[in-house]
């Protein structure tokens, strides 16, 4: 899918056709390099208490960030002991991927078109989710509305914080760039 030369995926090409003129007539840029435009998206999932509980759980929650994201997650591990969690440095507790190029678009495109819809009483995600420098973040409470995921052979179900890069100086540029992908805020 992502590996013949001449493919682009929809969204890039809706970026550069379309969402970049947008955005600099909107707010006035002088030039292209100026636009907005998306740096990366991270996806995590913290596996804690079930990890401290089975080592086992987060290489199953590797597994499924591995197919959902179309790239090896990478096992994120505890800096420091604490004894009231049971937690021990250097212990696995949890798993990340960061995306970015053609595989940050093609993940983007799924999110909108196909996750997002499936959550249970969807109603859009949160327009204030933004961290004052054009970074928005939020959190999928089941990993299964994932189309990658076989529902049958899921043992347990993951929360999935997702992160999205962009190099939008302000949250209003970031929040008009995200739009222009038909992010589905509900504010």
């Amino acid at each position: 899918m992502l590996d013949s030369a001449n493919y682009t995926p929809r969204l890039k090409a809706a970026y550069a056709d379309t969402i970049r003129a947008a955005l600099k007539e909107e707010f006035g840029y002088k030039n292209d390099m100026q636009v907005p435009g998306l740096d990366k998206i991270v996806l995590n999932i913290g596996a804690g208490a079930e990890a401290v509980k089975d080592s086992k759980k987060v290489k199953s929650a590797q597994e499924d960030l591995t197919a959902i994201a179309g790239q090896k997650a990478v096992i994120t591990k505890a800096k420091k002991s604490i004894a009231g969690f049971r937690v021990r440095e250097e212990m696995p507790l949890g798993t990340k991927v960061t995306l970015r190029g053609d595989r940050m678009y093609e993940f983007l495109d799924r999110l909108i078109t196909i996750a997002l819809p499936r959550v249970r009483d969807f109603r859009g995600v949160s327009g204030k989710s933004f961290d004052g420098r054009g970074n928005y973040a939020f959190g999928i409470k089941e990993h299964i509305v994932f189309p990658e995921i076989n529902f049958d052979k899921v043992d347990e179900v993951w929360g999935i914080d997702v992160i999205i890069g962009t190099t939008a100086k302000t949250d209003a540029e970031a929040k008009a760039l995200l739009k222009g992908f038909n992010m589905p805020f509900n504010s």
